[in-house]
């Protein structure tokens, strides 16, 4: 019996179209894998476009509506499928990671490089690889599908703006490869028997990265307005003697607001 897996359109480059404003996500999800229909004979899809955007325009609130549109369904679907643009997509892939918590069943978010409809383009491969993926029983957890490489939502960047190889796993082994459409295998997701949801965010929460000569005021500007601040360190971490830390973490003590520091580099940070 083939698996019934639930497709969420919500734009992007992979959904879009040309006209003379430019490059817009214009195509829903049913037109969407109306490009791919072979897609049909590997798993029973349902289609919902939950949004149709840019990438860059989408917000935490959407990462929630994602999020719920995935509880409401959860039990009626043996996995999901998200169409997505790639400028954000790592960003909605760490999120989901943390909001759907130990899912035992997998949640892929793809897209493309190419709009589908161009003669050259990686969106029907991207597609026809999530849903394979999607439809395997060793499959848990959210991940990025693209290229071929099955990554953690936890560990995806896109390293790339132009060449289908758009994202890297970093820091962590991929847990797939997609090869002339059978998946190879290395890592499995830790799952449970049910998924843990956890749609409410908070949205005053900052990202600072720091740079020679950064002033303790700005960072004090941070902590004043919002509720937590992340701060992109050099190296292993740490704030520069320039930056008063002592007078920082008082402050932070003060009005009871959050500081996690993590590092600017990409490879072997802590």
């Amino acid at each position: 019996m083939k698996k019934k897996i639930l497709f969420i359109g919500t734009g992007g480059t992979i959904a879009s179209e040309i006209s003379d404003e430019g490059i817009h996500p214009n195509i829903d999800a049913e037109m969407l894998l109306s490009y791919a229909p072979k897609i049909r004979e590997i798993c029973d899809v349902d289609c919902v476009s939950l949004y149709n955007l840019d990438s860059s325009n989408l917000t935490p609130r959407h990462w929630v509506g994602i999020a719920k549109e995935i509880e409401e369904n959860f039990d009626a679907y043996s996995g999901f499928v998200i169409s997505h643009g790639t400028d954000t997509m790592a960003y909605t892939a760490a999120a989901l990671s943390y909001m759907i918590q130990k899912s035992p069943k997998p949640i892929i978010l793809t897209g493309a490089q190419k709009p589908i409809g161009f003669d050259i383009t990686d969106s029907k491969t991207n597609l026809s690889d999530s849903f394979t993926c999607a439809s395997d029983d060793d499959m848990h957890g959210l991940m990025i599908v693209f290229n071929g490489n099955v990554i953690s939502g936890l560990r995806a960047r896109k390293t790339r703006s132009k060449t289908f190889d758009a994202f890297e796993s970093i820091n962590y082994p991929l847990l797939a490869r997609v090869v002339d459409g059978r998946i190879q295998k290395y890592i499995m997701q830790d799952y449970a028997e049910k998924p843990i949801f956890k749609t409410t965010l908070g949205e005053r929460v900052a990202l600072m990265k720091l740079y020679p000569g950064l002033k303790t005021e700005d960072i004090e500007y941070y902590i004043k307005n919002y509720r937590a601040l992340i701060v992109e360190s050099f190296g292993t971490g740490g704030l520069p003697e320039y930056c008063d830390s002592e007078h920082i973490f008082k402050l932070l003590d003060a009005q009871e607001k959050f500081l996690v520091m993590t590092t600017q580099v990409q490879h072997e940070g802590s």
